[in-house]
């Protein structure tokens, strides 16, 4: 059977679509370096770690743990309570009363204009005296030595901000999967690579490690400018890089783990509120995302079996790209490549529907009731208002 010359044409956009930014990924496979060890001799700055937590009795006792084991020689450590419902006041209590370097704030109102893990970092920052900051999450896990190595990492590209990317931690083949996917999303289709390209204007930040210069941070406008973003950490780095200072991603499996998200329901149902945040809360861009899911990483899978002579070399192309892009950023983001771990590879788009249908749902649930975080719920137009006020600012600062 002869293969329509609109669908040979398509697969071909298919192809480049794939092919493309896997060379990227295979030019730049080492633009994300690991984090280098610790340079002796290096005078380290006074350091303020804040750690906003809701409802994080389970963890945050091991990740604060972690934190004051550290062999960084002038550090202190800001617990933010958010207003949370559970032990975790009496956790963070139990630990200030035998180590002087935690500090324990509590928010029991959260003001109007704020999500309360942005206000919760703000207040922190605020409270904090180092000279430089870094913002994490309750459940992140240090290795010894992970704060001076990235202190002094910072200190010597004279960096302004360092994001670190952790090694996740996920259980069960499904989860893992899909961790998986959203390792090589990050890195391989936004290309997170390019934040360390001095020519390019992309910005990254992660939750688990963003470390900023305090000065840096005042002059974006703290956590203030940030106030209604629910992708408060990616959105911390783009505007660092947006206003000219100096910034770095590094790969930081060797110090700091975390485990996500406990499964893929939780997985799903944790993303609703960023995703859409992540595509400015427009319906088109969002479809034309859903689309590029569906002809690029599902589709192929189908058309090597229906269709046959260059459409099927174009599109077995396509599938070995997607391969052998998945298992790399699976080697940079959760660890070695294993056997059992090609199962992961094979399982990619059943994980790119899992990721469209988070995207879908995030959509939905935004502009049919507005955005759901912790408990309370944020009226869409307001988000929108101030995604606006944030590119004019970004735009300003150029």
């Amino acid at each position: 059977m002869t293969t329509p010359i609109a669908v040979t044409v398509f697969d071909t956009f298919v192809f480049l679509a794939v092919a493309v930014p896997f060379v990227l990924l295979v030019r730049h496979r080492n633009a994300i370096p690991r984090l280098p060890p610790a340079r002796a001799g290096v005078v380290l700055p006074r350091l303020s770690i804040v750690v906003p937590a809701r409802d994080e009795a389970a963890s945050i006792g091991r990740a604060l743990g972690s934190l004051l084991a550290q062999d960084y020689p002038d550090l202190e450590v800001i617990a933010v309570d958010d207003r949370s419902a559970d032990r975790t006041g009496d956790v963070l209590r139990e630990v200030a009363a035998r180590e002087s370097r935690l500090v324990v704030l509590r928010v029991d109102d959260l003001p109007a204009g704020w999500l309360g893990k942005n206000h919760a970092l703000w207040r922190g920052a605020d409270r904090a005296m180092g000279e430089w900051l870094l913002f994490t999450d309750a459940d992140v896990v240090f290795a010894p030595g992970a704060l001076r190595r990235a202190v002094g990492y910072a200190l010597q590209q004279n960096l302004d901000h360092l994001t670190l990317a952790p090694r996740l931690i996920a259980h069960g083949v499904v989860l893992r999967a899909f961790v998986a996917f959203f390792g090589y999303a990050f890195i391989t289709l936004w290309g997170a690579y390019l934040a360390n390209d001095p020519n390019s204007k992309r910005g990254v930040g992660i939750g688990a490690f963003n470390l900023v210069r305090r000065d840096a941070y005042e002059r974006i406008g703290t956590m203030r400018a940030l106030s209604l973003r629910p992708d408060d950490d990616i959105r911390l780095g783009r505007r660092i890089r947006g206003f000219g200072f100096k910034q770095r991603v590094a790969n930081g499996m060797e110090v700091l783990a975390v485990e996500w998200y406990p499964s893929l329901h939780a997985a799903l149902a944790g993303l609703e509120k960023s995703l859409y945040a992540s595509l400015e809360y427009r319906v088109l861009d969002s479809l034309a995302v859903l689309f590029f899911i569906a002809a690029t990483m599902v589709w192929p899978f189908f058309g090597i079996f229906a269709l046959d002579g260059i459409d099927r070399i174009l599109l077995v192309g396509v599938v070995a790209c997607l391969f052998v892009g998945l298992a790399e950023t699976y080697r940079q983001s959760m660890g070695p490549l294993t056997p059992s771990a090609i199962v992961l590879v094979a399982l990619l788009p059943f994980s790119a529907l899992c990721f469209a249908y988070a995207i879908a749902r995030s959509v939905y649930l935004a502009e049919t009731r507005g955005v759901r975080w912790r408990g309370t719920i944020y009226p869409l137009a307001l988000l929108r208002a101030q995604s606006g006020l944030e590119g004019i600012a970004a735009k300003r600062s150029r």
